[in-house]
């Protein structure tokens, strides 16, 4: 049991110069190469329950003093509000709420912490506040038809700035609530309804904002700066052609934005913004995926983050003398923590959160001046063992048409031999602008354990890669980015280790609607599908989706109308008499994304033929499930139905389930077509078809 095992990382940053690219990790090219890797100590058939009981750990901020930490847990069974000595410690929950919270940030003066909540997974966020000291909470928008997001205090502790957007609306804009005169202000307003703003960031006087307005396709968007008195905007970042830019924080001095952007080379790099002349001058250049972070509160230095083909790093670089260092971390999502801020306000310490395929997303401490890391939050509790965990492979395929290299991971479990006798799961990640990266995924973990190979690929019009690859399926939803997926299935099949009629396809949002394309298009590969909050019928999703996902899909997919041909091919639902395999739909019953309605269809459809499929609706959840009862009861529901499929090969009745599952008492989080581009930097879900991360 590793309960609050905390270890030391001693070694000095490794410096690396500007102009030396990333190394690029090696990568598995030849099937026959994946290899089951022997271990006797493995514990065998770790359950489901015990695996989630490990906590889940998001968003924190520094206390002003530098002495406490705020964070996102699920600790109690519910994603609620915690505290922790910076210097690690016993946590105390500070929030008590059916309802998931996300989005800490600790007011300067440290009188409240400001963060969002909404209803059963509805996305209809409020901002409330929270005192440290007595746990009072105060609801502080309390608009129930309008979402408030992304709550950021001025320096001076007066304002609080976030993103608001009315549930019929398709635009984001930006408010700043007045906490002295309990007044608010609009900084933005009349934004067109094809476009959106986000991610407020304050200057250090307090007199400017900064925001990023992007548009629904997801390919352009710029960077504009506000003065907050008059809420007048001048846009910095004026460009030709389709380019991403996007600002994280401003220079001490005000003269200077950090900013992230693909204009440089067509991949996301780091670059300083001079805001008079609106120059960039690029700290980065590399072909990989790299974010922006903070400047050091003197100044002297930044940090960045860098995704390399979905492992990621973390960069502190010098300003002065141009030399860049990473920290020494292990393997796996290295991001920088705070919500203002990842640095100390002494600049002494960063706050960053380690995730690895062994090791669940924790609060981590790293000392600037010595090197060291310790450990603030501990979530790989209830007995779980990180050895008994798989790390994955990297491998790497051609698409079928020859115009890219696929990159996925693949999940091997232990102890297996080399015989074609295994059974397989093609785990497709939702947005489609996303990335499975190499992080701790609670469900790969357990059906690997159960003895299933898993491969996850990121298929054409995922993140990480360019500029390029990310647009490779506009207009082509479900179409090259389909056989990108069933080319991850031809090369499982060639390691000798699976038997090819025990193949199954799963994946959640974009992935489901991947997931039910696959089933109709390829029938004859798989044995059975788990469609996880789908979207199944093109014209019915744009009709009752989110405003701003509508938005997307239109921009994406193009008129309805003029792309009619288009639109009934890449919808599932009018090939449901191809599907031959059983079917697990689940969906939750508040989902703003991939409404219930969707998965209600394909149910309907192969219930009327006399086909196999079940269907679970969860009432309380919405895009993605929140609550641990709910994600265990779901999980169960996936291995068992496909332990059932394939011993006896057939479904005997058709089962349409609709259940509420509500704990009064608790025991016991992915963007969408809005790109990831953007939720990196502001944490919202919104205008993307993917499950929040919650694995």
């Amino acid at each position: 049991m590793r309960a609050f095992l905390s270890f030391v990382i001693v070694v000095g940053m490794s410096t690396i110069a500007l102009t030396q690219a990333l190394p690029a990790p090696q990568a598995i090219t030849d099937p026959k190469q994946i290899s089951s890797k022997p271990n006797a100590q493995v514990e065998k058939n770790l359950s489901i329950e015990k695996l989630y009981m490990t906590r889940l750990v998001a968003g924190s901020s520094w206390s002003p003093d530098g002495k406490t930490i705020v964070f996102v847990s699920n600790i109690s069974g519910r994603m609620n509000l915690w505290t922790v000595p910076a210097e690690g410690g016993w946590p105390t929950q500070l929030t008590i709420s059916e309802q998931r919270q996300f989005s800490p940030t600790w007011s300067p003066d440290g009188k409240w912490v400001a963060y969002q909540s909404d209803y059963d997974g509805d996305e209809q966020w409020d901002i409330f506040l929270v005192s440290p000291k007595t746990g009072q909470v105060v609801n502080l928008t309390n608009t129930r038809e309008i979402a408030e997001e992304s709550p950021a205090w001025s320096p001076d502790g007066r304002f609080l700035a976030y993103t608001v957007k009315p549930k019929t609306s398709s635009t984001y804009e930006i408010d700043v609530y007045d906490t002295l005169m309990r007044q608010v202000n609009h900084l933005t307003t009349a934004t067109a309804k094809d476009r959106g703003t986000t991610g407020p960031v304050w200057s250090k006087d307090g007199k400017w904002i900064a925001y990023t307005q992007f548009q629904a396709k997801g390919t352009d968007s710029n960077v504009f700066v506000a003065e907050v008195a008059t809420a007048k905007s001048t846009l910095v970042t004026p460009h030709q052609g389709e380019s991403l830019y996007a600002a994280s924080d401003f220079s001490p001095d005000g003269k200077h934005l950090l900013v992230t952007s693909n204009a440089g080379n067509g991949y996301e790099n780091v670059g300083l913004l001079e805001i008079a002349t609106k120059k960039i001058d690029w700290l980065t250049q590399d072909k990989w995926e790299v974010s922006g972070g903070n400047f050091s509160p003197d100044g002297k230095a930044v940090t960045w983050t860098a995704n390399v083909d979905g492992n990621s790093d973390i960069f502190v670089h010098n300003l002065a003398d141009g030399k860049t260092s990473s920290l020494p971390l292990p393997k796996g999502v290295n991001g920088l923590g705070g919500s203002e801020s990842a640095f100390s306000r002494d600049a002494s310490r960063l706050l960053y959160h380690h995730n690895g395929p062994n090791a669940p997303n924790d609060v981590w401490v790293y000392a600037l001046e010595s090197g060291k890391s310790h450990q603030v939050t501990h979530s790989l509790v209830a007995g779980v063992r990180g050895e008994d965990m798989v790390a994955p492979f990297l491998v790497h395929y051609p698409s079928k048409d020859g115009r890219w290299t696929i990159s996925a991971f693949v999940y091997m479990p232990y102890n297996l031999p080399r015989q074609q006798v295994s059974p397989a799961i093609v785990y497709v990640h939702g947005g489609p602008t996303s990335q499975t990266v190499n992080s701790f995924n609670r469900i790969v973990q357990y059906v690997v354990n159960q003895g299933y190979i898993v491969i996850a690929p990121n298929y054409r019009g995922s993140t990480g890669y360019g500029k390029e690859f990310q647009k490779a399926n506009l207009f082509d939803m479900g179409g090259g980015d389909l056989q990108d997926v069933l080319a991850a299935a031809d090369w499982i099949k060639q390691t000798g280790y699976v038997d090819p009629k025990k193949l199954i396809l799963m994946g959640g949002s974009y992935g489901g609607y991947m997931t039910m394309m696959g089933v109709t298009k390829a029938p004859e590969v798989w044995a059975a599908g788990v469609p996880i909050v789908p979207c199944v019928n093109w014209f019915t999703e744009i009709q009752n989706e989110d405003p701003v996902l509508q938005q997307s899909d239109l921009a994406t997919m193009g008129d309805p109308e003029k792309n009619k041909a288009l639109y009934e091919d890449r919808s599932p639902i009018n090939f449901i008499d191809q599907v031959k395999a059983p079917l697990l739909l689940l969906a939750g019953g508040h989902d703003p994304r991939c409404p219930k309605t969707e998965a209600q269809q394909v149910a309907d459809a192969i219930t009327k033929r006399g086909g196999k499929v079940e269907l679970k609706i969860y009432e309380n959840e919405g895009h993605g499930f929140s609550k641990v009862e709910n994600q265990i009861d779901a999980y169960k529901l996936r291995l068992t139905a496909a332990a059932r499929y394939f011993s006896r090969g057939v479904v005997e009745t058709s089962r349409v389930v609709q259940t509420t599952l509500a704990w009064s008492t608790g025991i016991w989080r992915t963007p969408g077509r809005r790109s990831h581009f953007y939720s990196r930097l502001d944490g919202k879900f919104a205008g993307q078809r993917c499950i929040p991360q919650q694995n």
